[in-house]
């Protein structure tokens, strides 16, 4: 039996990509492993929910090449010269096949001035500082303008930012689903400790049929 707090409401619900961009993809110099494998079940997941006209939010990383204001473990990488989704760069922005036709280019100034800088119909990427999207960011008011209280997740890594917004939303009391097979680097431990919190576990074309 459901648990009628924990049970999405997908009328009311958005999807969070994380730090889907192209120097993370897979095969990049500092690549995460599984994210290009992924793109193709999140790729149909930001459809569905531009079909469903939900909103959808892309969190994006963009490094300074000084290293100021990164995660300290980091700092002494992109203080050594590594250069890693740096704003304006070709490697920061959000793989091609999850943006809306026409999206423009990221403004990076805009994004790390802490707005929103929109994509297309209730879509818009949002920068943050640290693993968790809410930290630091205006998502959590972005959410509640849209009268969302359900997120699904999905993007990369998820030992790292899925995982920390996955606990921050729980926090906030929104409903989370994770969608398994759109995140890279999601383990049998990880699917285990999520749930614990009340996370649920759905499959891309489960989340899809439930949209429509």
């Amino acid at each position: 039996m459901s648990d009628p707090h924990l049970t999405p409401n997908w009328s009311t619900s958005a999807l969070l990509t994380i730090d889907v961009q192209r120097d993370f993809l897979s095969e990049a110099p500092y690549g995460v492993p599984g994210t290009t494998e992924v793109l193709p079940a999140l790729a149909r997941l930001t459809a569905a929910f531009r079909t469903a006209r939900r909103p959808i939010v892309h969190i994006v990383r963009l490094y300074r090449r000084d290293g100021q204001d990164a995660d300290l473990v980091r700092r002494t990488l992109l203080a050594g010269g590594a250069a890693i989704v740096a704003p304006g760069s070709a490697g920061s922005a959000v793989a091609a096949d999850l943006l809306p036709p026409d999206a423009p280019p990221l403004d990076p100034d805009l994004l790390l001035s802490g707005k929103p800088q929109p994509l297309g119909e209730h879509e818009v990427a949002l920068f943050k500082p640290r693993w968790g999207a809410f930290y630091r960011t205006e998502l959590h008011e972005l959410l509640r303008g849209w009268g969302v209280d359900t997120v699904v997740v999905a993007g990369c890594n998820f030992p790292n930012c899925p995982r920390a917004t996955l606990v921050e939303a729980s926090e906030r009391d929104y409903r989370v689903v994770l969608a398994e097979d759109a995140v890279s680097g999601l383990h049998d431990i990880g699917r285990a400790e999520v749930t614990g919190i009340g996370v649920g576990l759905r499959s891309v074309q489960d989340i899809t049929a439930s949209l429509t």
